[in-house]
């Protein structure tokens, strides 16, 4: 069990970041806000009021340590996380606390698994990267999808996105992505991740209303292509996405997504169907919502509460379908997301 109500939000001040600590104070937690940005730090906790902050800088790994002291958990919001997840990370394992974050970037969730498997085990904690819509929510739907199988020949995952303005996080992201890969893009083939240079597949897709049938840009690579291979045996994992998010992701113009109510929360409607096959049996999961920022926030804070409630028997570095039952996990979000299974 937890000892402490204290829970770290690295990036509490960015858009996400922001979300995630609203979910914290929803159920009760004490979040105390982080961030490299001391002026940023300080406007949030001015309009929140009473909200705690701690300011550190990457480079400093006493002041990381510092934030991180006598808390139960480190939420990392803070993108890119090419820049942020290794010292939080090594920060949390210095100071023994689970350490979960929302990146969409590949390569950073690929290295997490690699780089800290064995170090989070020996420090007795659990990390799980990309616990976000992107790496957590794609992952449990192809785990609850699957049911009773293990393994699977293909898995397939489509998003619908009627609309995709980036924050700026997303935006450097992005850069960051695009200087790593020179051009060449990511796919997931014959159980491993490959650059290739040809075009992108386009196909139609049918996706449950208010989406219908729409033009989907293969290989569109996420996070889902590393976290589900770590517990899942699939020769083939395979994203698309629709046309107009894309668009979006390219424009010029650099304005936020736009709050549609209290909470924060764009008018923007997602749908996320996967398939999992196996010889000519298809199994299927469908989830809908709204806001794919908004939704990171109790995907990420449930994942905290499961490891912190002793639900999480294994240590490591570890994806959310391994360790969560992930049709149970779904159903806690209850209206924040429609779930249905075929």
């Amino acid at each position: 069990m937890a000892t402490a109500a204290s829970v770290i939000v690295y990036g509490a001040y960015g858009h996400t970041g922001r979300f995630v600590v609203a979910e914290l104070q929803r159920r009760g937690w004490r979040p105390i806000a982080s961030g490299r940005d001391l002026g940023k730090l300080k406007q949030l906790t001015a309009s929140t009021g009473g909200l705690s902050a701690r300011a550190a800088a990457m480079d400093d790994a006493d002041a990381l340590d510092r934030a991180l002291h006598g808390t139960a958990a480190v939420l990392n919001c803070a993108g890119p996380f090419a820049a942020t997840a290794v010292p939080l990370i090594e920060a949390a394992l210095r100071t023994r606390i689970p350490y979960l974050d929302v990146a969409a970037e590949v390569e950073v969730a690929a290295a997490t698994f690699e780089l800290y498997a064995v170090a989070a085990q020996k420090a007795g904690i659990v990390i799980v990267p990309s616990m976000a819509f992107y790496g957590g929510l794609g992952n449990l739907l192809a785990t609850a999808a699957l049911q009773d199988w293990t393994s699977a020949d293909e898995i397939r995952i489509a998003y619908a996105l009627s609309s995709w303005k980036p924050t700026a996080g997303t935006r450097a992201t992005i850069q960051t992505s695009r200087q790593r890969r020179g051009g060449r893009r990511l796919v997931y083939t014959n159980q491993q991740l490959e650059y290739r240079t040809d075009a992108a597949p386009m196909v139609d897709w049918t996706f449950p209303a208010p989406f219908g049938t729409q033009t989907v840009v293969g290989d569109f690579l996420t996070a889902d292509s590393v976290t589900i291979p770590r517990h899942i045996d699939a020769s083939d994992i395979r994203t698309w996405m629709t046309t107009a998010p894309l668009q979006d992701l390219s424009s010029s113009d650099p304005s936020p997504p736009i709050a549609t109510d209290a909470s924060g929360r764009s008018s923007q409607q997602f749908v996320v169907d996967v398939v999992a096959r196996r010889g000519s049996v298809e199994r299927r999961a469908v989830a809908s919502g709204r806001d794919i920022y908004a939704i990171s926030a109790p995907l990420v804070v449930e994942a905290m509460e499961r490891i912190l409630h002793a639900k999480v028997a294994v240590m490591g570095v570890r994806a959310a379908g391994e360790v969560f039952d992930a049709r149970d996990f779904l159903q806690a979000l209850g209206t924040e997301l429609r779930v249905d299974y075929s």
